[in-house]
């Protein structure tokens, strides 16, 4: 893996964090998709618009959409109770992405490198918790890429 590949990873990882810390009774879903989408915009890299992160309930799938891009203060508000999974995938090239033949392989539409972490959590009045770990992937991959300061 090539030092651009690591840092899309790295950056894609962080932005998931700062998605996370936006996501907090009494701000707006906007308020997660402007911390993701401005941190790796920054680096020139590209927010996919196709697929986003969604609410969690009595099914996987349910509203509200949470998408990785949007702006400050718009979309619905967050509320204790509620339970979503926010997954950036970031582009090292275009936003764009194609749906192949098979009906469920995704590219991007320049062929370059994606990446995409995901954590599902749990808004309470005074905190989120995040439900999820990476531990059992990180544990088992044999290339450590992510920066151990965190």
């Amino acid at each position: 893996m090539g030092p651009e590949v690591l840092s899309l990873l790295e950056r894609t990882y962080q932005s998931l964090y700062l998605g996370i810390a936006q996501a907090k009774a009494g701000n707006r879903i906007g308020d997660i998709g402007n911390a993701v989408q401005e941190y790796v915009e920054g680096f020139g890299y590209g927010v996919v618009r196709e697929l986003v992160g969604h609410g969690v309930g009595k099914k996987l799938h349910e509203d509200p959409e949470v998408p990785n891009y949007g702006k400050r203060g718009k979309g619905p508000k967050i509320v204790a109770g509620m339970v979503m999974a926010i997954e950036p995938m970031i582009n090292m090239g275009t936003k764009n992405v194609v749906q192949e033949k098979d009906g469920w392989t995704i590219r991007t539409s320049d062929r370059k490198p994606s990446a995409h972490f995901e954590h599902m959590v749990a808004v309470y009045a005074d905190k989120t918790e995040v439900l999820t770990t990476h531990e059992e992937i990180e544990k088992n991959y044999s290339y450590k890429w992510r920066n151990k300061s965190r």
